[in-house]
């Protein structure tokens, strides 16, 4: 056995020595008695080396010789190197030490705080008062919107690229004369004027004021006269062109989820919700006078969405539903792809409502009225679409529950290849074929659930999308018990730091405490399910993350509305969005290296009203590290522990109302 010890000398010299003591390695015996002879460099070697001293020799000048050549090799690379530099062009040098100065001053920054005894990270400064509305990936103020001439065409693509969308860096501050939306029911009738953005040129063209009443603070919905007799009378008179008795009867014929494209401001949305129908509003970015806006201010479900290049972001059969009063789309344009659309998105025996001055028998006297109007009919019907009914300004076609409608065609668009994804429609191009043929979920509206027991899907339903029904069962008991959680724990904080406002009536807690929540992680739709069960009138935004599974077929299937998401990117909607925004388990899934958390709260800000909440449920240690990033966005926050699981917190977090003087 070789032993080896490091000691010094007895000499004092203060160099180690090596001892060996005797032993055998390697099959070659070391014996420390045996005779040996000096060389000359001093060194002690048996006596048997002597014979082999010239071979040494020989062997150590040609290593010498081989460091040398490597040496002067190294050397040469060097100076090659030094010359390629010198010559190479200097901005991308200078431009990479720059960015490493500045992120060795802001690392010395961070270090200088902390020595001076700062524990927080530093609160993010306000944006200039024109990013109140700002949309980011459309072209609006971040792209010096208002500079461009007024007769210019606006994109209303969306357009965010992952790598060069430009991020918000800064916090969106509310309108100055902002105020907190009125409750339900009230507030979806009224809204103060001072939230929504609307010029002198939206009031002046006329277009709103068939839609609304405006008067000094606020803006009425209530005596709505978009279509001619009210939508009360419009909802009324399409019930009766379908065959039911009036609008009462939707859900006994199936209809419970209905996609309003280009929803003049959400009224015939609001008033099928108290139907109990789920109605999404859909429509352009606008700088001003925005659908969107304004039906989302009403507390109304609604986002931006323009399907000119590529699909909306639902799957397949999605819709009972589809409704266009006079949402401007030329349908005939572009060989009828966008009823395409519409079928891909309706579910079989589902309906679509069509409304436009071009459709009155006075109007198709006229040649290109006409014209445009038999190209539209006679898509529709390659379409499988049967016409049930036309009065004055309205068509209702009924989409077939029969696939062998789609083999007998002898013209129209051809079904989509095997191949193609019809489940996760995200950021996808429209395709000039007809989908869902193959699907599972290819159910008439007649044969399904209806609301609300289509909430709860049995077993066979369930193994469409892969779900078992003991984990299914397990999610609904899980939010069942954490609705309530929740709710006990918003309650006293929402009305002890909400006292009552002038004007308002006493509410009854928890009823119409919240309009509208965001599910930032919804899986199954769980969380929308259990506060339907308890009996709350809020409806949610069921997100699923497109870094995770796509439930939202699911979700679709159970009478839910939701969006399939990039959280890295911006949400399709205007600031003050939501008035509660939850993420359980979503942070510990969410892949740190495409974006940061930050980047995630500044848009959870930009899209949360001012005194609205952010739950977030995750692991112990990562509620805490949230906790120090919340500090950047001026939120009060607090951890809650959770009783039934230690290794879990709910970081409870409310965005103040901020108001900074404007100059």
């Amino acid at each position: 056995m070789l032993k080896t010890s490091y000691g010094l000398p007895s000499g004092g010299s203060g160099r180690p020595s090596l001892k060996c003591s005797s032993g055998n390695v390697g099959g070659v015996s070391f014996d420390k008695q045996k005779n040996f002879t000096k060389n000359g460099f001093g060194l002690e070697l048996p006596s048997s080396f002597g014979n082999v001293r010239n071979r040494q020799y020989l062997n150590l000048n040609l290593l010498k010789l081989g460091l040398a050549l490597i040496s002067f090799a190294a050397l040469c690379g060097s100076l090659c190197w030094i010359i390629y530099i010198s010559t190479a062009s200097q901005v991308n040098f200078y431009r990479g030490y720059r960015r490493l100065q500045e992120r060795l001053i802001a690392d010395l920054s961070v270090v200088g705080e902390l020595s001076h005894g700062v524990g927080k990270l530093r609160e993010l400064e306000f944006c200039p008062p024109e990013y109140e509305n700002y949309v980011p990936c459309y072209y609006n103020v971040s792209e010096n919107f208002y500079s461009r001439e007024a007769d210019g065409q606006i994109e209303y693509q969306r357009q965010c690229v992952q790598g060069s969308e430009k991020r918000l860096s800064c916090l969106v501050l509310p309108p100055k004369n902002y105020r907190i939306p009125l409750r339900w029911p009230t507030g979806r009738d009224f809204i103060w004027k001072e939230n929504v953005k609307i010029s002198k040129q939206d009031f002046s063209s006329g277009s709103l004021t068939k839609r609304m009443m405006v008067e000094e603070e606020h803006i009425s919905f209530h005596s709505d006269s978009l279509m001619v007799d009210g939508v009360e009378d419009y909802a009324h008179q399409i019930a009766e062109m379908i065959g039911l008795r009036n609008e009462s009867n939707f859900n006994e014929a199936g209809v419970r989820t209905v996609l309003d494209m280009g929803c003049g401001f959400g009224s015939f949305g609001a008033h099928l919700f108290s139907k109990h129908l789920l109605t999404m509003c859909i429509a352009n970015y606008e700088a001003s006078g925005s659908q969107v806006q304004l039906t989302l201010e009403r507390g109304l479900p609604a986002m931006i969405g323009s399907f000119l290049s590529k699909q909306l972001p639902y799957p397949h059969l999605s819709f009972d539903m589809i409704h266009c009063g006079r949402c401007g789309i030329d349908w005939e344009d572009n060989d009828g792809i966008f009823l395409v659309e519409v079928d891909r998105l309706l579910r079989p025996g589902g309906y679509f409502i069509w409304t436009s001055t071009g459709n009155t028998h006075r109007s198709l006297r006229d040649k290109d009225n006409h014209k445009k109007w038999t190209l539209i009919h006679d898509f529709a019907e390659n379409l499988c679409w049967e016409m049930l009914s036309q009065q004055d300004e309205t068509v209702i076609w009924k989409k077939t529950n029969k696939k062998k409608c789609y083999n007998s065609r002898k013209t129209g668009p051809p079904i989509c290849a095997k191949s193609h994804d019809i489940e996760s429609p995200y950021n996808q191009q429209l395709y000039p074929c007809v989908g869902g043929l193959r699907s599972q979920r290819w159910i008439p509206i007649e044969n399904r659930t209806p609301w609300p027991s289509q909430a709860s899907l049995n077993s066979a339903e369930l193994s469409i999308h892969g779900v078992h029904p003991e984990d299914f069962m397990d999610d609904s008991l899980y939010w069942n018990s954490a609705v309530h959680n929740y709710w006990s724990l918003l309650s006293p904080l929402v009305f002890s730091d909400h006292p009552k406002r002038p004007g308002d009536e006493d509410p009854s807690p928890p009823f119409n405490m919240l309009r509208n929540v965001l599910d930032m992680n919804s899986q199954f739709g769980g969380f929308n399910a259990a506060l339907l069960e308890s009996g709350k009138s809020v409806w949610v935004m069921n997100v699923v993350p497109t870094t995770s599974h796509n439930y939202l077929p699911l979700i679709f299937d159970r009478g839910f509305i939701g969006v399939q998401h990039d959280w890295c990117k911006a949400f399709p909607t205007y600031p003050r969005t939501y008035d509660t925004v939850l993420a359980k388990g979503f942070f510990s899934t969410h892949p740190q290296f495409r974006c940061s958390s930050l980047d995630i709260f500044l848009e959870i800000d930009r899209i949360l009203r001012p005194e609205g909440w952010v739950i977030v449920h995750d692991s112990t240690p990562l509620i805490e590290a949230l906790r120090s990033v919340i500090t950047q966005l001026r939120w009060e926050a607090r951890i809650v522990e959770i009783e039934a699981n230690k290794d879990e917190r709910l970081l409870v977090c409310q965005k103040l109302f901020l108001r900074k003087q404007q100059q």
